[in-house]
């Protein structure tokens, strides 16, 4: 007899979606555009996206409000309410560089990627540093889909993501002694692990720059500020880059930056999260939840410091 256990991820057939109703949202807007009636504005700039229902966020989502108006973003702002500063940045045209230890570097414009990658929605958590967690449905394509339109090299060994810096409409590059622009990385190992997501849409529409839109990186799993928002460069490198927290702060941010809430910051706890919206206080857990499916990227880094 087959004795089949679950992953953590999956779901028992039966709450599967079914697929005339997963896939009704795409017919009506494709029925929708050809007779002539204008489609919304989220629906003309990214496509419908079938949620993936392996990835579920465990807790209610985040109010929609809440997650796009409490915004971490210093290009703007050091404070939550960047959200109205944030619309001045464009979102089109807007391109995004693949680069370095490549066989095939390429400049993809945004609309290129909506088109040409296996789109979907997940539902992921995520947790910041500072101690408050949000969930929610992303739309977007795994870095992995990405990756294999250049062809890495196998000297290649991180990602080193560079966000947009753009003095005419960021006001917080003012802010000098901050080392702009925003460089975060990984390493090829995490960049390819299937739970790596570029992000182009949230809650069923583009993604709003407040929230790092066009295109922004999430890995659940480790604290939100590893995120790079409004990315224009991926470059593919031998060394390990030096993120821009780092950078600033040794001693309170390092490279991995996995979630651990029996590791606390210099400066508070990381054994609970506030939620957002709610309020409500939870336990943080271990990678963010997420270590059945990263654990094993760490085996053997255990002199690393792999906690922030």
């Amino acid at each position: 007899m087959l004795i089949q256990i679950p992953r953590g991820w999956e779901i028992p057939e039966r709450d599967v979606t079914p697929e005339p109703l997963a896939f009704g949202r795409r017919a009506a807007l494709a029925a929708l555009a050809g007779t002539g009636i204008a489609l919304p504005a989220a629906a003309q700039e990214i496509p419908a996206a079938t949620r993936n229902l392996r990835y579920r966020g465990e807790r209610d989502i985040t109010a929609e409000r809440e997650a796009t108006t409490y915004n971490n973003y210093y290009e703007f702002g050091t404070d939550k309410g960047i959200h109205r500063a944030a619309q001045r940045l464009p979102q089109r045209p807007w391109t995004l560089r693949v680069e370095g230890l490549v066989d095939r570097p390429r400049e993809f414009g945004i609309e290129d990627l909506l088109r040409t990658m296996p789109i979907e929605e997940r539902v992921y958590r995520l947790r910041c540093v500072e101690a408050w967690s949000m969930v929610v449905p992303w739309t977007g394509f795994p870095l992995a889909a990405l990756l294999e339109q250049v062809g890495p090299r196998t000297e290649a060994k991180y990602l080193r993501f560079e966000t947009a810096a753009l003095p005419g409409v960021m006001p917080g590059l003012r802010q000098s002694w901050y080392p702009w622009p925003y460089v975060e990385g990984c390493t090829i190992e995490e960049g390819m692990n299937d739970l790596s997501f570029l992000v182009v849409g949230a809650y069923g529409k583009p993604l709003p720059p407040q929230n790092g839109g066009p295109i922004r990186f999430h890995q659940p799993w480790k604290y939100g500020f590893k995120a790079g928002k409004s990315l224009v460069r991926i470059s593919l490198v031998a060394e390990r880059p030096k993120s821009f927290w780092e950078a600033i702060q040794p001693s309170e941010y390092g490279f991995w930056a996995n979630v651990n809430p029996e590791v606390a910051h210099p400066r508070w706890s990381q054994a609970t999260e506030r939620v957002l919206g709610t309020g409500e206080r939870i336990p943080t857990r271990l990678f963010n939840g997420y270590g059945e499916f990263v654990a094993g990227l760490y085996t053997n880094l255990q002199r690393e410091r792999l906690w922030t």
